[in-house]
């Protein structure tokens, strides 16, 4: 039985989780998170024994300095908790780390040990994958369960996936198992600027999950270093025309799929979503709510040091405008260990496992996924 002394009584509690690696490209997921535990802040609970899961040699420790006393930082999986407060208060468990080296079941079993003591009632976990889909259109994000009944209630897709996955997808299998409502949210990152950060993902992921668990998040200074980020890579790509010509072509697919959907459910829920950011919560410096104050919640790169997108592949490679492929180089990125549109460098192989394990179908329609 896990012992947690310091934790208060939770209010409907939901558990959102991120892991840094194969499933997170362009750091979207893990900095999403990261976020959360910035505005609201997250006090640390709870930390899992890197000795148990962490090959140290993928997933090196730091040495720092802590007034001319050396300290190391090892690298793990940290849970901490956050009280929102406002018209409808519910409190989350938030999990940041690293994808584990071993031991994944065992990994999983411990988080939902917290899990069942903190009483959470359902668990959210956050992805990312690189795709198809151009960087001057809204980031596709996909809600994914294997539960058939969430998948109704909630207007999510049943996944079918079946292939290589990491430890979003069984984490999610994990839950489900054990009986605990569990989502995934995938954002579809350009395989073509695959380089963290991406915070114009970032923030895709934290709408959605805004709208999944009715719960205003304060986003800072996300939108403005979305635009940032979004007008660096437009000058990038005018320098290139090749890359040009291949977002446009990326645009045009984009924007015959999703024709329909611009016109209905999308239009619906952007508007929802302004309505309760205009009144559905309590404004700056209420009980829950962070101000604009602080560090801010992205830090951008002034040096003008970004390097010129990779070319991208040729019309008739593995990879389509329609999505993401198994075996293509539209698979999860391996962030903390370097990621380009050739595809993941993993330690599970020499050129990773291929494609999305258990990614979001694509903007232009559903393919199977986890």
């Amino acid at each position: 039985m896990i012992e947690l002394e310091g934790v208060p009584e939770l209010i409907d509690p939901v558990m959102v989780a991120a892991f840094e690696g194969w499933n997170d490209a362009g750091d979207a997921a893990s900095t999403a998170v990261a976020h959360l535990e910035r505005e609201w802040k997250g006090e640390v609970f709870a930390a899992l024994d890197a000795e148990d899961y962490y090959d140290f040699q993928v997933n090196r420790p730091t040495v720092w300095l802590d007034g001319g006393v050396r300290r190391i930082t090892w690298p793990t999986t940290r849970l901490s908790v956050v009280r929102v407060g406002g018209d409808k208060p519910r409190d989350l468990v938030l999990v940041r780390g690293i994808e584990p080296s071993m031991r994944w079941r065992s990994f999983c079993n411990e988080l939902l040990g917290f899990a069942h003591e903190l009483g959470v009632e359902m668990v959210v976990i956050l992805g990312a994958l690189l795709g198809d889909t151009p960087h001057t259109r809204p980031v596709p994000v996909s809600g994914v369960t294997s539960d058939p009944d969430l998948a109704r209630r909630m207007e999510l897709e049943e996944t079918r996936y079946e292939g290589p996955t990491g430890i979003v997808g069984i984490l999610q299998e994990a839950c489900t198992h054990a009986g605990v409502p569990a989502v995934s949210l995938w954002a579809a990152v350009p395989h073509y600027v695959s380089q963290p950060p991406n915070p114009k993902a970032t923030l895709a992921l934290l709408n959605r999950l805004e709208d999944l668990i009715d719960l205003r998040i304060p986003l800072g200074e996300l939108a403005e270093d979305a635009r940032a980020w979004q007008l660096g890579v437009d000058q990038l790509a005018s320098e290139d025309s090749e890359v040009a010509e291949y977002v446009q072509t990326l645009e045009e697919a984009r924007d015959t799929a999703e024709l329909p959907e611009a016109s209905g459910e999308a239009i619906a829920r952007e508007f929802e979503r302004y309505l309760r950011r205009r009144d559905g919560g309590p404004g700056p410096g209420a009980p829950g709510h962070a101000t604009d104050g602080g560090d801010g919640s992205y830090l951008r790169d002034t040096s003008g040091g970004r390097t010129r997108p990779p070319k991208p592949p040729r019309r008739g490679t593995e990879g389509t405008a329609d999505g993401p492929q198994e075996g293509s180089a539209d698979g999860p990125a391996d962030s903390a260990r370097g990621t380009s549109a050739d595809g993941p460098r993993d330690a599970e192989g020499p050129a990773g496992p291929g494609g999305p394990d258990d990614g979001p179908p694509p903007a232009d329609g559903p393919r199977d996924a986890e």
